[in-house]
C-alpha cells in the first residue's frame, strides 16, 4: 500500500494542480488588494453610463432665444462627456493587462464592456445627427459642413448678375477652315518648331536636320490626313499600291520618320533647372501655351462645365495616371473647362496638388477637386454658373466659389454631406416610394441646397442655382415592363444634363479621328493630342458660326471634311522663294513635252495658293485653239493664263474671271 501511495503521489506530481474557481467579486477584490488602490472600484461595474452614476451632475446648457424657437431636436440633453474616472479606468486597465488575476477578469469582461461602449457611441452619434446646433470642429481639418443647419425648405438663390465684358470679337465672316485653325497653331509657332528642331538635331547628333517652316506645315498636314485615311502602319502610305500622292510628293518615307523623331518646340539647354523641377511638361510647354492662348481667346458664356480628360499613353512619361472607369484608363490627366457646345475654354495638366497650390492662393483644406475648380474658374466672368461631377463638388469648395460669385452645380458624394445625410430619406424608403421620388434640403439662409432623386438608383446633387422646382418629366426604360415609363425629374437634374456634356463632346470629337500613330515619345503624343483638340475646337466654332448665320445644313462641312480641308491646305503651303520658279519651269517642260498631243487638263490649285497676292501675273499663250476658262460657271474661252496657277482665265473688259479667281 505504501508503494502504491508513493506511485500515486509521484504520478499526481506530473500533472498541474487544478485552479480553484471563485466568483467575479472575489477576483475584483483580490485584484485591487494586490494593486493597493481600490479608489475606482465602483467604476468597474457593468454601468458605463455616467448618467446612472451617483456622483453625476448634468451640465447646464445655455440657450439663446433664437435657438428656443428651433425644432425639438435642440431640446435634447447634451451628450455626456467622459469623466476622469472613465479615463483613469481605461489607463489602469491598459497598464494592468496581463498581470495576475486581473488579466483573467479583464479578458472575461472585455466583450461585454466593448458592446456597451459601442452602444453608447451609437446613441451619441444619433444625438449628433439630430442636434442642429453646430459643435466645435477639429482644428486643422477641412470644414465638411457639420456647422450648417439643414431644413426641408426650398432653395432661394441670391445670384449676382452675369457680367459679360465687352470683348473685341473677331469678324469671322468668310473665314476658311485654315483661319479657324490658326487661332491655335499659326506660322509663328511653326517657325519656333522649325528653328528648335534644327538646333537640337545639330547639337545632339551633329547632323543638321535642315527643315523649313513649309516642311513643318507639310508634316502636320500629313499627320492630320493620315488620321482621316487610316492604314494599319505608316509605311503603307508610301507603298506602290496604296500610296497617297498628297503625302508622298512632299517627302520620302525616311524623311517623314526623321522629322517625326526630331520635332522639338524648345531648346533644352535654355530651360533652367528649377523650371524643370517645377514643371513636369516643360518639354512641350511653348506648344501648350499657344493652344491655351487660343482657348482663352474664345468668348466666355454664362454656363460652363469642368471635367477631367485622359490623354491616352502607356509609355514612360512624367505624370502618368490610371483611371479604371475611363475609356482610355492609362495616360496623362487633363482638367478641362468647356462650354455646353464643347468648345474648350481652359485646361490644366495634372502634376500633383503642389502645382495647383502655386497657381491658386486658397486656404489649405480645399482638396484636389476644390483647387481645380479655383484654378479653371480664374478666366470665367463674374456670375458664371459652373457644372461639375462629384470629384470636384464639396461643401467647402462650393462656399469658396460663392464668395467669388461663381455658382456650382454638381453631383456629390454622400460622405461629404455630413448633417444633411441623416435628414434625407433613406435609399430603401425612396425605392419603396417609386422612381422619380425626390427630396430637397437647404441651409438656413436658403443659398445652398441638396437634392436626392431616385431613378434606377439614388442620385445626390448640390447646387446654389437650381432646386427641385419646377419639376418636369422624362422617359426612362423599365426592365420589368419592357417599355418606357414617365418619371418626374427635378429641375437640377434637367439643367445638369443639359450643361454638363461639353467636355464629353470634345472628347468624342477627338476620338473619331485621333492622330494615334504608335510612338514611344510622350512629347509627340502631347503634340498630336492638342493638335486634335485645336481641330475639334475649330470645327465646333465653325459650325456654331454658320448655324448663327442660318446657313443651309448641306453647306456646313462635316468634321471629316473639315479636317481633310485643313490637311490639304497645310500640305499645299508654298512660302519658299524658289517654289514659284520651280513650278513655272516644271510646267514649261510639261508643255514642251506634250507639243502635238492633246493638251492635258491642269488641276485647279488649292485656294490657299490661288489667293496669295504675290507672283500671280497673267501671261498670253499662243495657242491654235483657245482654252476654256476654269472659273466655275464661266463658259468662255481664252488664251490668258496665270503664271503661278497655270490655269486659263478670262481677262476681258466685260468678263474679268482672272480677278474673281484670285480673290
Amino acid at each position: 500500500m505504501a508503494a502504491n501511495t508513493r506511485d500515486n503521489s509521484s504520478g499526481s506530481s506530473k500533472h498541474k494542480p487544478r485552479q480553484e474557481r471563485f466568483s467575479v467579486q472575489t477576483a475584483l477584490e483580490q485584484f485591487w488588494l494586490n494593486d493597493g488602490d481600490n479608489s475606482d472600484l465602483e467604476d468597474l461595474s457593468d454601468n458605463d453610463d455616467p448618467i446612472l452614476d451617483a456622483n453625476y451632475q448634468p451640465r447646464t446648457q445655455e440657450r439663446s432665444s433664437s435657438e428656443d424657437e428651433d425644432d425639438s431636436s435642440d431640446d435634447e440633453d447634451p451628450i455626456p462627456q467622459p469623466t476622469e474616472h472613465s479615463r483613469g479606468r481605461k489607463r489602469l486597465r491598459g497598464a494592468n493587462n496581463g498581470s495576475g488575476t486581473g488579466t483573467d477578469t479583464g479578458s472575461s469582461r472585455t466583450p461585454r464592456r466593448r458592446r456597451q461602449t459601442q452602444q453608447i457611441e451609437a446613441d451619441n452619434s444619433d444625438d449628433d445627427s439630430e442636434e442642429t446646433t453646430p459643435g466645435p470642429s477639429t482644428q486643422g481639418q477641412p470644414n465638411k459642413g457639420r456647422g450648417l443647419r439643414w431644413k426641408a425648405t426650398p432653395l432661394t438663390p441670391d445670384l449676382a448678375q452675369f457680367e459679360h465684358k465687352d470683348e473685341t470679337e473677331l469678324d469671322r465672316d468668310g473665314w476658311t477652315p485654315l483661319n479657324y485653325f490658326e487661332q491655335y497653331i499659326d506660322r509663328d509657332l511653326m517657325k519656333i518648331i522649325s528653328d528648335c528642331s534644327n538646333a537640337m538635331s545639330l547639337c545632339r547628333s551633329g547632323d543638321p536636320l535642315n527643315t523649313s517652316v513649309d516642311e513643318v506645315y507639310h508634316f502636320f498636314g500629313a499627320c492630320i490626313l493620315m488620321s482621316c485615311i487610316r492604314y494599319p502602319t505608316i509605311r503603307m502610305y508610301w507603298s506602290q499600291a496604296l500610296r497617297i500622292t498628297a503625302i508622298t510628293d512632299r517627302f520620302t518615307r525616311d524623311r517623314f520618320f526623321r522629322l517625326r523623331g526630331s520635332i522639338k518646340v524648345l531648346i533644352d539647354d535654355d530651360v533652367p533647372e528649377d523650371l524643370r523641377k517645377r514643371d513636369k511638361f516643360w518639354k512641350v510647354r511653348p506648344f501648350l501655351d499657344r493652344i491655351l492662348q487660343g482657348c482663352k481667346s474664345q468668348n466666355r458664356p454664362e454656363c460652363a462645365s469642368i471635367d477631367e480628360q485622359m490623354i491616352p499613353f502607356t509609355g514612360a512619361c512624367p505624370c502618368r495616371q490610371y483611371l479604371p472607369m475611363k475609356p482610355n484608363p492609362v495616360g496623362i490627366k487633363n482638367f478641362v473647362c468647356a462650354t455646353a457646345d464643347g468648345i474648350v475654354l481652359d485646361f490644366d495638366l495634372y502634376q500633383g496638388t503642389g502645382a495647383l497650390l502655386e497657381q491658386v492662393e486658397e486656404e489649405v483644406g480645399l482638396g484636389l477637386g476644390g483647387l481645380v475648380l479655383a484654378r479653371l474658374c480664374q478666366t470665367l466672368h463674374r456670375g458664371t454658373k459652373v457644372y461639375c461631377d462629384r470629384f470636384f463638388t464639396s461643401i467647402r469648395g462650393v462656399e469658396q466659389m460663392m464668395k467669388k460669385e461663381m455658382y456650382i452645380t454638381g453631383t456629390i458624394m454622400k460622405n461629404r454631406l455630413a448633417g444633411a445625410k441623416e435628414k434625407l430619406p433613406s435609399d430603401k424608403t425612396m425605392k419603396n416610394t417609386g422612381r422619380g421620388t425626390s427630396s430637397e434640403l437647404s441651409t438656413e439662409d436658403g443659398k445652398l441646397c441638396v437634392v436626392k432623386w431616385y431613378d434606377n438608383k439614388p442620385v445626390l446633387m448640390m447646387s446654389v442655382v437650381h432646386g427641385t422646382e419646377p419639376e418636369d418629366t422624362c422617359q426612362r426604360w423599365d426592365k420589368k415592363l419592357k417599355q418606357y415609363v414617365t418619371v418626374s425629374r427635378p429641375s437640377i437634374v434637367r439643367e445638369y444634363n443639359l450643361k454638363m456634356g461639353g467636355v464629353d463632346l470634345i472628347d468624342r470629337m477627338i476620338s473619331y479621328y485621333r492622330m494615334s500613330a504608335r510612338t514611344k515619345k510622350w512629347t509627340m503624343r502631347m503634340l498630336m493630342h492638342f493638335t486634335d483638340l485645336a481641330l475639334g475646337n475649330s470645327w465646333l466654332l465653325y459650325r456654331k458660326d454658320l448655324a448663327i448665320c442660318a446657313a443651309p445644313k448641306k453647306s456646313i462641312m462635316q468634321f471629316l471634311e473639315f479636317r481633310t480641308e485643313i490637311a490639304t491646305t497645310l500640305l499645299a503651303q508654298h512660302h519658299g522663294q524658289g517654289s514659284h520658279a520651280d513650278l513655272s519651269e516644271q510646267s514649261e517642260e510639261e508643255d514642251n513635252s506634250n507639243e502635238g498631243n492633246k493638251r492635258p487638263v491642269t488641276a485647279v490649285p488649292h485656294v490657299s495658293v490661288r489667293r496669295r497676292a504675290n507672283a500671280h501675273l497673267p501671261e498670253m499663250i499662243s495657242l491654235k485653239n483657245a482654252a476654256r476658262c476654269r472659273v466655275a460657271g464661266c463658259t468662255g474661252r481664252t488664251r490668258v493664263r496665270c503664271v503661278t496657277c497655270k490655269v486659263f482665265l478670262c481677262l476681258q473688259g466685260d468678263r474679268n474671271c482672272y480677278t474673281a479667281f484670285h480673290t
